[in-house]
């Protein structure tokens, strides 16, 4: 185990690791039961969607731990699963179609991972965007714990506001914060993880966690009955475009805030950059031939990360757990249906990715209205992808504008231009 993961090197123990994986596992499970309710809006077998979305994640997150040596886990992601829907309602094509489309975009993706294109990517990203990514992901993650526990509501007149506590549900969530709270700052090891075993059993008891059965048979993966020529057909070039822009984008972004966090970037550089981002490559092109939509690293591994997940191990528990899901479908169901169970947990983990933003110079008006860009946008549009894009479009421009534009790499012009015509012409995507 020593000799796989380098466990010692890294500063962590088995005991660690494994704590690591649970969490992560924990605070995405929901994916296995929410990704199938999606996509079966869209015509798609729930059953084929829920072992589709298992066989990728399991696929790509070996990967990451194996070859990459990584504590970050991949999954078919959401937004991309509620952007498919809507192709299929808006563009009268068939789902085959459209998985197609998903299935060209992984192909590409891999054939990019191959090159020195997205290492370069990473490498050509300034440092306050960095730090600007891993905090935008950190408050993305916090308001996503804070509607997830009712905390935060939808308001019409002022698009959010504050939940009900008196509801249980809410009730329950700040009851898990607060326990949770106060094992972090006790400085308990596995806090959150704890926190959300302790959450559970109150839900179980005020009926709140309702678990019917534990185990079922899980359904047979079958491939699937693609229509790549409907790409073509259809001309859905602008969908695998989108898909493809989204998920080089968000994986990317992901990684780095994740990698930066666990103090795993070496000098702005993410050693075995392929192999990691070889993982979600993988796993998408897999996934699109099982039933289902791109895959990408996990926003929420960052839970695992701190707690103190370091290597690999925390994601080959990750996965290995993902494999038991198949049989436990009922039990995993039940426990990510009630969102007040993880929700603190994202809530804490929010905070803790806000560090970085120390290191941000806030006199320095060209590096820090960029970085202040990315970390408002990403919570406000519930888009990673939309984040990063407003921070590669502000960052040249503002860095042109005051006579330091050659500090800019090349690419980001590049990008900075893709993104201005994407948000024109593709909005949403």
């Amino acid at each position: 185990m020593e000799k796989l993961f380098k466990l010692q090197k890294l500063g962590t123990n088995i005991r660690t690791e494994i704590l690591a994986g649970f969490t992560t596992f924990l605070t995405m499970a929901y994916i296995v039961v929410v990704n199938p309710a999606i996509l079966s809006a869209a015509g798609v077998p729930f059953d084929q969607v829920f072992i589709a979305t298992i066989i990728a994640a399991v696929v790509g997150t070996l990967i990451m731990a194996f070859w990459a040596n990584y504590p970050i886990a991949i999954a078919p992601g959401m937004g991309m699963n509620a952007y498919f829907v809507s192709v299929v309602a808006t563009q009268g094509v068939s789902y085959q179609a459209v998985f197609g489309a998903v299935l060209l975009a992984g192909i590409i993706f891999l054939l990019l991972t191959f090159t020195k294109f997205r290492e370069l990517l990473i490498e050509s990203i300034p440092a306050s965007l960095k730090y600007g990514i891993t905090a935008g992901i950190g408050l993305f993650i916090a308001f996503l714990g804070l509607k997830m526990s009712g905390l935060v509501v939808a308001n019409e007149d002022t698009y959010v506001a504050f939940g009900d506590v008196s509801d249980p549900h809410t009730l329950l969530a700040v009851f898990g914060l607060f326990i949770t709270l106060m094992l972090v700052a006790r400085k308990v090891h596995g806090a959150l993880f704890i926190g959300m075993f302790i959450t559970a059993i109150l839900g179980y008891f005020f009926n709140l966690l309702q678990i019917d059965s534990l185990a079922s048979v899980p359904p047979v993966p079958v491939l699937f009955d693609l229509d790549i020529s409907g790409v073509f057909t259809h001309s859905l070039y602008t969908v695998v475009f989108a898909y493809l822009l989204v998920t080089i984008f968000d994986t990317t972004g992901t990684m780095i805030g994740v990698a930066e966090q666990a103090g795993l970037m070496k000098n702005g550089k993410l050693p075995k950059t392929k192999a990691a981002l070889t993982a979600d490559a993988v796993a998408t092109t897999v996934g699109a031939t099982l039933g289902t939509t791109p895959s990408s690293a996990y926003i929420e591994s960052s839970s695992g990360v701190a707690i103190g997940g370091r290597t690999g191990l925390t994601s080959l528990i990750v996965a290995s757990l993902f494999l038991i899901t198949l049989f436990f479908s009922p039990l995993v169901s039940a426990i990510s249906s009630l969102s007040a169970i993880t929700a603190p947990a994202l809530i804490i983990v929010g905070s803790f990715m806000m560090a970085g933003l120390a290191n941000i110079n806030w006199k320095n008006f060209d590096d820090a209205f960029p970085t202040f860009a990315v970390v408002l946008m990403m919570p406000l549009t519930s888009s990673i992808a939309t984040g990063i894009a407003v921070g590669f479009i502000t960052y040249p421009l503002v860095k042109l504008v005051s006579g330091k534009g050659k500090e800019v790499h090349p690419i980001l012009y590049i990008f900075g231009v893709i993104f201005v015509l994407q948000m024109i012409f593709f909005p949403g995507h």
